[in-house]
């Protein structure tokens, strides 16, 4: 099956101070995608057609859908005139923990009692990180520096996210590109988990902004280390300090900003 391409060419109109001009300009595709478990829906993403196993494993285990990576027995891509659809089929504990949530969601309506889980569901406690990794001030921007050589879509774009894995020994082994910073995360925990690598042994990078649904992801990995770009919000860094994730964020060829755990940043 063809999926479709990661970017188009769309003619434009270029207006600048001296003049005007068309020509074509490079932009990510952004496909629905519909993910399923034992044929039931559970829900639809808005994402870059690419590693879409790498992302279907990833999300599954930073929802905590699945245990490990053996609980999710098949996964296929299929594609339909609206999207695609990552159609997963899961095994043993993981498929009864799903029939139990669908019941459990499927309750009275109207009663607040939904809203009352989703929130919880939402908000839910995360597991505790560890991890004696120490990285420098030097690898720090080190690994900023080589996430932004590493993303050929969006050079290509300008319009995409990046999540990279970073490891003292290897540097940059693993970047994972989507239009959507979640997607991008999702698809990098895939891969790490498709070739039994331990987050824990190595640095998360990010591209994006720091909510609190990418410090959760993290822990859910098992990500001592988080270091973003850009800034986070506030929920973000308590989430952090409460799983004892090393946040750093802002960071730049010039510096960088520790908001928790500093006790994983050296000299």
């Amino acid at each position: 099956m063809e999926l479709p391409p990661p970017a188009v060419e769309l003619r434009r109109l270029a207006v600048g101070r001296v003049g005007e001009e068309w020509g074509e300009r490079s932009v990510p595709e952004e496909v629905a995608i519909s993910l399923t478990y034992n044929r039931d829906s559970h829900a639809v993403m808005m994402a870059t057609p690419l590693d879409l196993e790498d992302f279907g494993v990833g999300f599954s285990l930073n929802e905590g859908l699945i245990a490990h990576r053996g609980e999710l027995t098949e996964i296929e891509v299929c594609r339909h005139e609206l999207g695609l659809e990552l159609r997963m089929t899961l095994g043993g504990e993981a498929s009864e923990r799903s029939l139990e949530r669908r019941r459990r969601l499927a309750g009275p309506v109207g009663c607040g009692l939904c809203g009352i889980e989703s929130l919880a569901e939402a908000l839910r406690p995360l597991p505790r990180v560890s991890g004696s990794l120490v990285v420098s001030r030097a690898e720090v921007r080190e690994m900023v520096g080589a996430l932004a050589a590493a993303q050929p879509l969006n050079r290509r774009t300008r319009a995409v996210h990046a999540a990279g894995f970073w490891r003292r020994d290897a540097g940059l082994s693993m970047v994972r590109e989507d239009v959507g910073r979640h997607n991008a995360l999702d698809k990098l925990a895939g891969a790490l988990a498709r070739t039994d690598e331990s987050a824990a042994s190595g640095v998360v990078v990010i591209s994006s902004r720091v909510s609190v649904e990418m410090v959760q992801k993290a822990a859910m990995m098992g990500a001592a280390i988080l270091v973003a770009v850009s800034a986070p919000t506030a929920l973000a860094v308590r989430s952090a300090e409460a799983a004892g994730v090393t946040l750093i964020a802002v960071a730049r060829e010039d510096g960088f900003e520790v908001f928790s755990a500093p006790q994983r940043v050296g000299k």
